[in-house]
């Protein structure tokens, strides 16, 4: 059996009763590094404190070994149980489905247990769910490359009248581009995207576009490390944002459509007072 866990957003402790004793089942534990991560990392301490709790050790499976070496964690599953632990809920990221397919395709019986998400813990900054559009992802800025294939998302949801969560980049284990042209793999520093730095690129990017979806004073909600007991949830415009210390990550960022009198209220708890 291959389980696939939700971890939840905020510690080792925000597994269900059912994943963990999924988990102490298991011959075999994994636990997956670089889409999201627990308020305490992936340190050694961290860890720790996980193997403590779970009553197994717990490898940690990066991007390189998910998506080029996943058949070496598929092919343990065939005569044994192993889990694999994911941040969040388990189809939070399409890197997770893929294994699924992958393992289906191999016989194996897969077992998913959920667990809250960004896509649903968001209802807390006080918008509601029904009312977002698609969600999009923005990646870090280079100096040759500044994507914007998501602004038409925002443009249709804006359109729409609808909410548009921003799920901002992290680069976790990711080669150099020197080290890549130099034939070895040499990482860069681990790197989480600041609602700052977001909502920077989105201005540039609507002033490349032509200004019609958002500008400076268009409403969002930034939250940061939500899901923990430090979260903070500030409303106000890009602008104002921009002005706000929202700390550590991870952060992700709404940008607020067509507000209903109960939103507004909830809104009102968490907006910038003059």
């Amino acid at each position: 059996m291959l389980y696939i866990i939700g971890l939840g957003l905020g510690d080792e402790r925000d597994i269900t009763v059912r994943g963990l004793d999924a988990v102490r089942s298991c011959h075999k534990v994994y636990v997956e590094a670089y889409t999201s991560l627990l308020s305490f990392g992936l340190a050694s301490d961290g860890l720790s404190r996980m193997e403590k709790l779970y009553g197994r050790d717990v490898v940690v499976a990066d991007r390189e070994m998910v998506e080029e070496r996943a058949d070496e964690i598929l092919s343990e599953a065939v005569d044994s149980d192993v889990a694999f632990l994911v941040v969040g809920d388990p189809f939070g990221a399409t890197t997770h489905t893929d294994l699924v397919v992958r393992a289906k395709k191999m016989g194996l019986k897969v077992k998913v247990i959920h667990n809250a998400s960004v896509m649903n813990a968001i209802g807390a900054c006080g918008l509601q769910l029904y009312h977002y559009g698609e969600t999009i992802s923005i990646p870090f800025f280079t100096d040759t490359w500044r994507p914007d294939s998501f602004y038409p998302k925002i443009q249709k949801n804006r359109q729409l009248g609808l909410h548009t969560l921003c799920l901002l980049d992290i680069r976790v284990k990711e080669p150099s581009l020197e080290s890549l042209c130099r034939g070895r793999k040499c990482y860069e520093p681990p790197k989480y995207m600041s609602i700052h730095i977001a909502i920077n690129q989105l201005l540039e990017i609507e002033e490349t576009n032509g200004g019609s979806a958002y500008n400076a004073e268009t409403k969002c909600v930034g939250i940061a490390r939500l899901g923990n007991d430090d979260q903070m949830i500030v409303a106000g415009s890009m602008k104002e944002l921009l002005d706000i210390d929202f700390g550590p990550p991870l952060h992700c960022l709404v940008i607020v459509g067509e507000t209903h009198p109960v939103e507004e209220e909830m809104l009102e708890f968490y907006s910038i007072k003059s």
